[in-house]
């Protein structure tokens, strides 16, 4: 499963020294910082969430700021947000995945192309591809939640952290599910969850180069292993041409990239698929845990569908459906990043122009517009179970801002042109977790009383939030 495919790519931030001097035609408002050239670099770097609300309270929905030399223009009225990112033309996203390929995964695909990558997952994550998918990821789950493959006697409780209960558990599915190895090899799999997770702990340092020493060490470390495990020759990828996987190393193949690229590669696919589904199952499992009249509601919804066969059990199901909008509307946080590569012109929704300069860069953060923007939400901050439900009960799609209807109330898959591939895939791992922990397992905190942790301010940009802390719990195996 993927979040948004190349999340890391397009989404992420990286700055590139420029001394250009700029001189103002049109264009947004320009906040330079208090210091000579870094300007505000080092705020938007530590909370990027934070630094851009207060721009926005001071300046409106699009403004530029500098930082580290280099000229960014964030936009944030979210109605125009499909009409300026379709332009591929004075807007390019291929430059970040380059650099950002060579930064996280010492990786160099010199024709990468993100468009045909994502035509080549269409054809994998979609129609009767996804059903199969589908299928196997539901039996991969129920096989890791049997008591033996669990390390545990029916009626046992265990303690854990949920957000490690969660991440693990579907970072195990999905890599059974997409890369097909170590099946039948619990403390391979164990290793390379691990392995995984102190790479991607440092994810945020590597893109912005802020790693030390030691850190430099843990990740070069932890992708050396990961490559091993990752050879497409252990991968199991029959029928070859029919599966996703496939069809990817054969790309590889063709363009001519040798043996070790396509195990570097291999990893690149590795964050793509399982870096997100993971910590949104902590989120959902984390608000409906701390929230009980929200797990009423989706245990009994849960408990109505019962008598349904599994095929169906997912499909109608408003309420679930409320709670992961819900949550993902307060933890996607992906900044999605374009190269004005020509002057361009923008028009926000009250009409005004403004001018993007070539050479500059150009900022969409819908974490703030439409995700967090109060006068779409109420409350914004709060998490509402039943904020995406109607009074009677069906799909509430029509939110407002100043009278007029807005396109995205909330966006965690991307924009129309730049909608994620893998996205159904996505929702039926996490749904399928959720409803298998809920049904198969008496799960409770440790602590009653106890809130879900803050989030880890430097994941802002990277796709799903990821906890500061965790949240304690115990679970058992209902006999």
């Amino acid at each position: 499963e993927t979040m948004v495919l190349y999340l890391v790519f397009i989404h992420s931030l990286y700055f590139i020294p420029s001394m250009s001097f700029h001189i103002r035609r049109n264009e947004p408002p320009l906040d330079k910082g208090m210091i000579p050239w870094l300007g505000h670099a080092l705020e938007f770097g530590k909370d990027a969430a934070k630094f851009l609300t207060r721009m926005k309270q001071k300046h409106g929905d699009i403004f530029t700021v500098r930082a580290a030399g280099q000229y960014i223009t964030v936009l944030l009225d979210s109605n125009c947000y499909d009409a300026v990112l379709s332009d591929v033309v004075s807007l390019d996203q291929t430059g970040y995945a380059q650099v950002l390929m060579k930064r996280i995964f010492s990786l160099n695909l010199p024709n990468h192309n993100p468009e045909s990558e994502k035509k080549r997952a269409e054809m994998h994550f979609q129609g009767s591809a996804l059903t199969q998918l589908c299928s196997s990821m539901q039996n991969n789950l129920q096989h890791l939640v049997t008591p033996s493959e669990m390390g545990l006697k029916v009626s046992e409780w265990k303690k854990d952290g949920l957000f490690h209960f969660c991440y693990s558990l579907l970072f195990k599915t999905g890599y059974l599910t997409v890369f097909g190895a170590e099946k039948n090899n619990s403390a391979a799999l164990a290793e390379i969850y691990e392995e995984f997770r102190r790479f991607d702990k440092l994810l945020p340092k590597l893109a912005r180069t802020t790693e030390n020493k030691e850190e430099k060490q843990i990740a070069s470390s932890a992708r050396e292993k990961l490559w091993k495990w990752l050879t497409p020759s252990r991968l199991d990828r029959k029928p070859e041409r029919q599966s996703w996987l496939g069809n990817y190393v054969q790309h590889l193949q063709d363009e001519g990239i040798d043996a070790e690229t396509q195990r570097r590669a291999m990893l690149l696919q590795l964050w793509v698929t399982q870096g997100n589904s993971g910590p949104t199952a902590f989120w959902v499992l984390g608000y409906l845990l701390t929230h009980p009249e929200a797990l009423r509601a989706v245990t009994e919804e849960i408990q109505g569908g019962k008598h349904l066969r599994p095929e169906e059990k997912q499909k109608n199901t408003p309420v679930f459906d409320s709670v992961l909008s819900e949550t993902l509307r307060l933890t996607a946080a992906a900044l999605i990043t374009r190269e004005v590569k020509q002057d361009k012109k923008i028009c926000l929704s009250n009409g005004q122009e403004y001018q993007l300069r070539r050479g500059d860069r150009l900022c969409v953060f819908p974490f703030i517009s439409p995700q967090m923007d109060p006068q779409i939400h109420q409350q914004p901050e709060m998490f509402q179970f039943d904020r995406f439900l109607n009074a009677d009960g069906t799909e509430k799609k029509d939110f407002f801002k100043e009278g007029l209807r807005v396109k995205y109330p909330s966006v965690p898959w991307g924009t129309k042109d730049n909608l994620c591939p893998g996205r159904q895939f996505a929702i039926s791992a996490i749904k399928e977790l959720v409803f298998t922990i809920l049904t198969r397992f008496d799960l409770e905190l440790c602590d009653k009383n106890a809130k879900l942790p803050l989030v880890d301010p430097t994941r802002y940009g990277f796709g799903i939030l990821q906890p500061a802390g965790d949240l304690e719990i115990r679970y058992r195996i209902r006999s």
